[in-house]
This record gives C-alpha cells, sequence and structure tokens, in this order.
C-alpha cells in the first residue's frame, strides 16, 4: 500500500514516539523492584522470575501476534497492544498496595510480553508498509531507535523519580506515558495492511520461508551475544578484573557500561538504515557492523582498563545497532507484503530465543572456560551470522549483495 511521502512520515514518527514513550514502562521497573522487593517480602529467585516473564510470555506471543497482523491489519493491534503496556504498568502500583504483590508483578509482566508483542510486530510493520524501499532501512533505523530508547528512558525514569518523589510516583508517571502513548498511536496511525487469508493464530505458525530463517538466525545470533552474554556478564567482569567507573561499584559500572552500549546502538541504528539506503544493498552494510561486533568483543575479552572496556562498548552497541536497520528492512524488501506481519513475529521469536539463551549458556560456563573464552566464542558468533546471511540471502536471490531493487520480490 503505497502513501505519500508526508503521510509515510508522519505515520513513522508517530509510531516511534508511541514506541518510545510506552517502552519507560518495560525499563522503570529494574531501578526499583530489586530493592523493593526485598520491603515487600519478595524472594530473591521471584524478583527474576519477574522482571524475565515478560521475556518468556513473548516467546509464545511473538508469532501469533505476527499472523493476526497480517489477518486482521496493523492499527487494532498496535493500538490494543500500547494499551495493555499501559494498564501492565499501572498495575505496578497496584502490587505495591496490594497484599500479594509479587501475584501482580508477575501478572504485569505477563500483560506486558504480550503488549509487546504486539507493537513490536505492529511497529516494524507498519514502517514496512508504508516506507519505499530506497528509504526503508531509515525508517526502520528510526522505529528501532525509538523502540530502544524507551527502556533506557525509563531506567532513568525509575531511579531518578523512585528516588526524589517515591516508587508509585515513578509508576505513575511511567503509566501516564504509556496512556499518552496509545492516544498518539488512535488519533495519527492508520490501518496499513493488506488482510491474508490465515484461518488460525497458533503459537507455532511460523513464517518459514528461507529470508525469515536466514534473518531470523542473525538476529539470533545478535541478541545472544548483546543481551544473552554481554548484558548477564559484564557486571561480573568488572567485579573480576577490580575496574570502576567514576568510583562506583561493580553494578554501577556495569550500569553505566550498558548504558554507553545502547547509546551507541542507538545512534547507529538510525546510521546503518540510512547507509544502507544510501549504498542500495543491505548485506555489505550488515556485515561491517557484524565484523564491528565481532572486534568489539575481542576487546572485551582483554580489556583490563576502563577506557579499553568502553571502546569495546561502543563497538559491540555500534555493531547490533548498525545491523538493526538493515536486517528489518531487509526482512520487509523479501516478503510479500500480506505476510510482513507473520515475518517481522517469526524473527522477534528467534531474537528473544538467543535473548534468553545467552545468560543460561553464558553465566554457567564463566567458572569452567574464563571471561576470556566466553567473550572470543561471544566474538565468532556475529562472524557465523555473517556466513548464515551470505548463504541464505545467495541462495534465495542468486547474488550475494542484491540491490536494493532486486531485493523485493
Amino acid at each position: 500500500m503505497s502513501l505519500p511521502s508526508a503521510s509515510s512520515n508522519r505515520i513513522v514518527l508517530a509510531v516511534v514516539a508511541s514506541t518510545f514513550f510506552v517502552g519507560f514502562g518495560g525499563g522503570v521497573i529494574f531501578p526499583i523492584l530489586p530493592n523493593l522487593g526485598e520491603v515487600l517480602g519478595i524472594s530473591a529467585f521471584m524478583v527474576g522470575l519477574i522482571l524475565s516473564a515478560n521475556r518468556f510470555t513473548r516467546l509464545v506471543a511473538n508469532a501469533p501476534a505476527g499472523v493476526l497482523i497480517d489477518r486482521i491489519g496493523t492499527r487494532t493491534p498496535f493500538i490494543a497492544g500500547l494499551a495493555i503496556e499501559g494498564v501492565a504498568t499501572f498495575m505496578y502500583v497496584v502490587a505495591i498496595v496490594s497484599p500479594l504483590p509479587e501475584l501482580w508483578f508477575l501478572l504485569a509482566r505477563i500483560l506486558w510480553g504480550i503488549g509487546s508483542a504486539l507493537v513490536f510486530a505492529t511497529a516494524y510493520t507498519i514502517t514496512a508498509d508504508v516506507s519505499e524501499a530506497d528509504s526503508r532501512g531509515t525508517s526502520m533505523g528510526i522505529v528501532r531507535a525509538g523502540i530502544t530508547f524507551g527502556f533506557p528512558a525509563g531506567l532513568v525514569l525509575g531511579g531518578v523519580v523512585s528516588d526524589l518523589w517515591g516508587n508509585v510516583e515513578a509508576f505513575v508517571l511511567a503509566a501516564s506515558f504509556a496512556g499518552l502513548a496509545s492516544i498518539i498511536a488512535y488519533l495519527i496511525v492508520p490501518e496499513t495492511h493488506v488482510e491474508g487469508d490465515q484461518e488460525s493464530v497458533s503459537p507455532l505458525d511460523l513464517e518459514t520461508t528461507l529470508p525469515a530463517l536466514t534473518i531470523g538466525l542473525v538476529n539470533f545470533g545478535l541478541y545472544f551475544a548483546y543481551i544473552g552474554v554481554l548484558f548477564s556478564t559484564l557486571v561480573l567482569l568488572l567485579g573480576e578484573r577490580s575496574i570502576t567507573v567514576f568510583g562506583l561499584d561493580a553494578q554501577g559500572s556495569s550500569g553505566m557500561l550498558m548504558a554507553v552500549t545502547v547509546l551507541s546502538g542507538s545512534v547507529f541504528t538510525l546510521g546503518g538504515g540510512a547507509l544502507s539506503d544510501s549504498v542500495g544493498a543491505r548485506v555489505p552494510v550488515m556485515l561491517a557492523f557484524l565484523v564491528t561486533s565481532c572486534v568489539g568483543f575481542a576487546v572485551l575479552a582483554f580489556g583490563s582498563r576502563f577506557e579499553v572496556l568502553v571502546l569495546a562498548c561502543i563497538l559491540i552497541g555500534a555493531g547490533q545497532g548498525g545491523v538493526g536497520g538493515p536486517l528489518t528492512a531487509l526482512l520487509a524488501d523479501l516478503t510479500p507484503e500480506e505476510r510482513v506481519g507473520r515475518a517481522m513475529g517469526t524473527n522477534n521469536v528467534l531474537g528473544d530465543v538467543g535473548g534468553g539463551l545467552g545468560p543460561l549458556v553464558s553465566l554457567p560456563l564463566i567458572d569452567v572456560l574464563g571471561f576470556e573464552a566466553i567473550y572470543a566464542i561471544s566474538a565468532i558468533v556475529p562472524l557465523l551470522a555473517g556466513v548464515v546471511l551470505v548463504v541464505g540471502i545467495y541462495a534465495h536471490t542468486g547474488r550475494v549483495s542484491p540491490s536494493i531493487g532486486e531485493s523485493i520480490n
């Protein structure tokens, strides 16, 4: 469905604003709940389960969300997903005053997982629908940056507002922003997607075409190394090597370095998508940033000074972010319009599997293999993702690096 450029830009910006504001609810709980849990009598295990419940839920919800979009369109699932996330954020307030806080927090995070599955799949599908091939990488990069920025903004909001005014106030403010996100989407975002003829919505109803699986496996590798390994082990690395940032302890120092990776990733998310548009091909740009991620993990493996770790985090963030825009743009290029929703859902499933599997693999192996070996293995993962990308795209298109015009089915 082709829309005028001005209208397309307006829709993309509305999607960015909505996903950014609603993303506060995803991050606001992290600085608060670990400390609040002890006050409310929630065990450490339960706190961990609550914080990860949204990801486990999304593993099941991603694929049905994609199929639902292809069946009924994007507008209703997008607004519904934003509203569900808003309700979930407000449930944090209910949890604090409830005699069963752990139950309410867990339900809130499960709801958040359902809402975010709808929002992520629709945001990328809407962007694919309203963008032209020669500007799709830029548009995807902008939307992905909006989604990425919302979470760390929520981390800051949760930490600062709860410290200055209180936990309830922080949750209410995050819920208010989520409500604003729903209003923006309702007023601005139209229906953009064609209706398919799928008869059922099933967690197993994935897009199994070669392009979807190829790009999904690349996403798996990115999330495995970035979210799964880096974010779950960085605090341990700093403690092991006695590295501090501005005199902070390992937790505070790791938070600062994670912020560096997120900021770098967000900047290069915008740049990577735009670069793939200007080059006229997605694959070379993605390969360059995959190599950047590889170098970052190699630097991290042997870095023993603060400055070296900052460089490593910048490189890893740049690599992950720079691939993001071209990755989803290429998926849209290679997927028929009526199946884009399901393809985006499949891509999100594989990304979440990678992000969830990373900690399960890396944390137990650190004591056995050491940080150097774990990060060396993580450096190889982007290279393997690059091989998968080249082989899959060549098998589908007959070319290692098809131009944007040739990539469209």
